[in-house]
């Protein structure tokens, strides 16, 4: 645990403050996903129509409001786990879960290298959220290997390792091209996936 936890943007309850938050974010997440983590925090601050130092008291590092604009998506994959924990096929459960973990992973360029950081680094915005996606995962994969569908001998950070390999393709995919993730997943999912029950 680190002395200093990071700092985790929260909304304001004041009207003012929070429509400046609202604000930022939307101007955040659309810059991102038009030009990936490095997008310009001036331009955003602009767009969301707010100074820069509006921006640096709601989100006081680049981290931060990476971590808020992704928060919601990684809690997506946290109630999505917990919903197909149920389901009477594991391995299933654990598929679609996985195809839309690589979906989240690549929703902008540059997000899985801070997820990937994020998920072993205790000093980051996003490691709570982080680890918590990747437990809902491993019980998923525990799921799946009690039940004789999954090789017995993945582990869940191996397990994270691969989504983060089929979000790198997807998410290099060149603009226009064809996205290839779909079909990596697959191959991967060959390689993990043991004889069906009864084959």
């Amino acid at each position: 645990m680190t002395d200093n936890p990071p700092y985790i943007a929260q909304r304001p309850k004041r009207a003012d403050g929070a429509r400046n938050y609202d604000a930022i974010l939307t101007a955040a997440r659309k810059a991102f996903e038009t030009e990936g983590s490095d997008a310009s925090l001036e331009d955003i601050a602009a767009q969301a129509g707010v100074a820069i130092g509006t921006l640096y008291r709601h989100f006081p590092t680049r981290a931060a409001l990476v971590e808020a604009a992704t928060r919601d998506g990684l809690a997506d994959l946290v109630t999505h786990a917990t919903s197909l924990a149920g389901q009477d096929d594991p391995l299933d459960a654990l598929t679609e879960w996985m195809s839309r973990a690589v979906r989240h992973f690549s929703t902008f360029r540059g997000l899985v290298g801070i997820l990937t950081q994020s998920m072993y680094d205790e000093g980051t915005p996003s490691h709570a959220a982080c680890a918590a996606m990747h437990d809902s995962g491993a019980g998923l994969l525990r799921a799946a290997q009690e039940a004789g569908r999954v090789r017995a001998d993945l582990t869940p950070d191996e397990l994270f390792d691969l989504l983060s390999g089929a979000a790198w393709v997807r998410e290099n995919a060149l603009p226009g091209g064809r996205d290839r993730s779909d079909r990596h997943l697959r191959l991967i999912l060959e390689g993990l996936i043991t004889q069906a029950p009864g084959g």
